[in-house]
């Protein structure tokens, strides 16, 4: 293909973007559009989608499902809503969309992905549904036209059902390859063949159709896309197949655990199948600097099957739209960053940083020459033998400001999820909640029930009607428990839990999250005696059983699975001696467990946020850092509300002297040189977080959703990214600067944790953008 680094948009929508985004340089093997955040990924992608459409407009079009194409869905809708009145036409203009005529996409032909399999058509969470729902009814495709992969159409030996073929939706593929045992392995195997069969057809049809002309698609953690995961061929068609560890911890959430998405096979198309039709546009949208490596490796390397996206690079339109965060990584952008604008000690850390890691070097091992042949050490200003030293002292001093005794504060520390505040920062506040004079609130902005598994529900239902059963929950026979009684001694509930823990009872712990749960339940169905109690539990456990995985909870049931989660957040926090007054559920609206997560409104949203700032008065307000909207897209959308309300609350009182922390966690994270606290984590500390999380997060310790990067538990995976952090600057200051400082708190340092402090003004200017790039939407 053409030389990228002398490469000419020829879209006019990409012209515009690339022209705004100040990017002059282009030499990766696929070009790019870097864009400010996520939903102005949106903005581009829906705005190419419609100048291409105007163009093909019986083109065939292949389009994602899941989170990713949130925004591309709300920008394509709301332009075609507002095409011609004045916000619309605004927009056309603004954004290089050159096209007079509204386009139609009635006559386009769908190509559907992907599929998990077997999953019913009919599932919410099937992507069948999906597409149904957003691209062809809601955008107005003729389904006539369209190729759908409907696992309950797919023919199967002796013209049977898959959940008759496969009972419990487990598909053994090594069937391919060796002799069936029993007589249902003989009826599994033929099986699997005509499912290959019927790929292959798939296949034959896509190509029928010309092939795929406009293709959009997301990046996954290992680098996939559709499900053509780390290792495929770089030939391959559409065919039913396995994925791995990253991709499955991704679509727990869609399938209700890891502990279903494990055992689900998908039928994807292939690479070949992308990028068959020569000309074929074929984009992929990426945001946030969790993607930034394997977006690098998409772009900077030639074609090869560890990296799948790299097929592009054979299709003159084929084009990676990213986010500054996610190209972050790239050789491009970090040439941008050390050779363009003014010097800042920011650049000289990451230069030397950085050479130490190339060379695998400690800092004061390097020598004058190491600096100077160096690609950005070379550029520092006055290079000389104080320039590794001057960055060291820098650290150090980070170092030392994170262990700054507070006194006299009130901290108001917040986060999207449960344990997103411990998983960041609990290290770090253990440091002052000790501190008498120091004040502690902790708020955790949605109630967090999509993180609690139908399986865990049960469980815990099953085991309170045994404990009911043999009158050991004893506060239910009070005479006024359930009119007012269930409301009270909550603390008492949190204390008898945690003393159960420090004397290793099991089966008691277990009692005490069953006495909350009595609570919740009175509550939340207003129950008014023991016969009625009882009664709910079994319709609450009727409905969880008869529920597929995955499949959204009714009202009452996300309330009982949020309160879980927030009796779990007040365990946490009680380790320290915070009350339970002390912790604030928010329960956002705006988090209501649906595909896409609704926008913040001001009333529902912003208000009761800028109520409790007013009443708290906080010094210090801690939040999860996310200004680009790279991470779950509750972050940034917390994000937005809360800034909001702290921009409102500066306009009634002086917040000049109010600080923000902000911290990162198994999302993402800082570099060391945009962190300016560092603070040093024990292994005692360490221990304690695993500890808690694992005694306190009870529906959490069988890591039902886990992290593409860990198989396992969040605080091992927190614990494992200051370990790394911790080796980063090992490398810098030496190995000797940690075990054999004068402060005790250093030597014992095991791990270290990074955050950015900031006052108002830097935050709300941070946060800002983001809005501004949502606002065409919301208004």
């Amino acid at each position: 293909m053409k030389n990228p680094t002398s490469f000419s948009f020829t879209s006019e929508v990409e012209r515009h973007f690339h022209q705004i985004s100040g990017i002059e340089t282009i030499t990766t093997k696929i070009p790019y559009v870097c864009v400010d955040n996520f939903p102005k990924l949106g903005l581009i992608t829906a705005l190419r989608f419609l100048e291409w459409v105007a163009e093909n407009p019986k083109g065939v079009i292949s389009l994602p499902t899941g989170k990713t194409p949130e925004f591309f869905i709300k920008w394509t809708q709301f332009m075609l809503d507002n095409w011609d009145n004045p916000k619309g036409r605004e927009i056309r203009e603004k954004h290089g969309l050159k096209i007079a005529e509204k386009p139609v996409l009635k006559d386009l032909q769908f190509v559907q992905i992907d599929e998990f399999y077997p999953i019913s058509s009919k599932q919410k969470n099937s992507f069948y549904h999906y597409v149904m729902n957003y691209y062809i009814k809601g955008f107005g495709l003729n389904p006539d036209n369209a190729l759908l992969i409907n696992c309950d159409e797919i023919p199967l030996a002796d013209g049977k059902h898959f959940s008759e073929v496969f009972p419990d939706s487990t598909v053994d593929i090594s069937l391919r390859y060796r002799e069936s045992k029993t007589r249902q392995e003989e009826l599994q195997q033929k099986s699997i063949f005509m499912i290959d069969n019927w790929c292959c057809s798939y296949e034959e049809k896509i190509r029928q159709k010309g092939g795929i002309g406009f293709f959009l698609g997301g990046l996954g953690p290992d680098g996939h896309i559709a499900f053509n995961t780390r290792g495929s061929d770089i030939y391959s068609t559409t065919r039913l197949t396995q994925t791995n560890f990253e991709t499955q911890a991704v679509a727990a959430g869609d399938l209700g655990g890891i502990e279903v998405s494990k055992n689900r096979l998908v039928i994807t198309i292939g690479l070949e199948t992308i990028t068959w039709k020569p000309d074929a546009t074929a984009i992929i949208i990426a945001a946030g600097e969790a993607k930034a490596k394997v977006v690098k490796d998409a772009l900077e390397n030639t074609i090869n099957n560890l990296y799948p996206a790299t097929v592009l690079s054979k299709l003159r339109n084929g084009r990676f739209y990213i986010t500054e965060g996610a190209a972050s990584q790239l050789t491009d952008s970090l040439n941008r960053f050390f050779k363009e604008g003014p010097w800042t000690h920011e650049k000289n850390e990451l230069a030397v940083i950085g050479l130490c890691k190339k060379l695998e070097k400690y800092g004061h091992r390097l020598v004058p020459d190491d600096l100077k042949q160096g690609t950005y050490t070379s550029l520092i200003p006055d290079l000389g033998d104080k320039t590794v030293d001057s960055v060291c002292e820098s650290i150090e001093k980070k170092i030392y400001k994170g262990m700054k005794e507070e006194e006299n504060q009130v901290f108001l520390h917040t986060g999207p999820h449960h344990d997103d505040i411990m998983l960041g920062i609990l290290p770090f506040i253990t440091n002052h909640i000790r501190v008498p004079s120091n004040e502690f609130h902790f708020t955790v902005f949605t109630s967090g029930f999509t993180a609690v598994t139908n399986k865990f529900v049960i469980e815990i239902l099953e085991e309170t009607k045994d404990f009911l059963d043999k009158g050991q929950i004893q506060m239910t026979d009070f005479p006024d428990f359930f009119e007012q009684g269930y409301k009270f001694k909550n603390d008492k509930d949190v204390y008898h839990y945690l003393t159960k823990v420090a004397a290793g009872d099991h089966k008691q712990r277990r009692r005490g999250v069953c006495h909350r749960v009595v609570r919740a339940l009175v509550e939340i169905y207003k129950i008014k005696s023991k016969e009625h109690l009882r009664d709910v539990i079994n319709e609450v456990l009727t409905i969880l059983r008869n529920s597929y995985d995955g499949e959204k909870n009714p009202p009452k049931i996300q309330r009982l699975k949020g309160m879980i989660r927030e009796f779990e957040e007040e365990l946490v926090w009680a380790h320290y001696g915070t009350q339970v007054k002390n912790v604030h559920h928010s329960r956002l609206g705006f988090y209501q467990g649906d595909i896409f997560t609704e926008q913040p409104e001001q009333e529902r949203d912003v208000a009761p946020i800028l109520k409790m700032l007013k009443e708290i008065n906080p010094t210090v307000v801690s939040l999860t850092f996310d200004p680009e909207g790279s991470g779950p897209d509750t972050h940034y959308k917390v994000l937005q509300a809360l800034a909001e309300a702290i921009r409102l609350w500066s306009e009634e009182k002086d917040l000049s002297e109010l600080r923000i922390w902000g911290y990162r966690n198994v999302w993402y994270r800082f570099n060391p040189a945009e962190a300016n606290i560092i603070y040093p984590v024990s292994l005692e500390a360490m221990a304690a977080m695993n500890d808690s999380f694992t005694s306190c997060y009870v529906s959490q310790v069988d890591a039902s959703f886990p992290s593409y990067a860990h198989d396992g538990k969040f605080s091992e995976l927190a614990q494992k990214i200051w370990v790394d952090q911790l080796q980063e600057l090992q490398l810098l200051l030496g190995k000797n600067y940690f075990y054999q400082n004068k402060h005790p708190r250093i030597r014992a340092s095991h791990g270290l944790l990074f955050m950015k402090e900031m006052t108002v003004e830097e935050f709300l200017s941070s946060a800002r953008e983001l809005k501004k790039s949502m606002e065409g939407m919301i208004e």
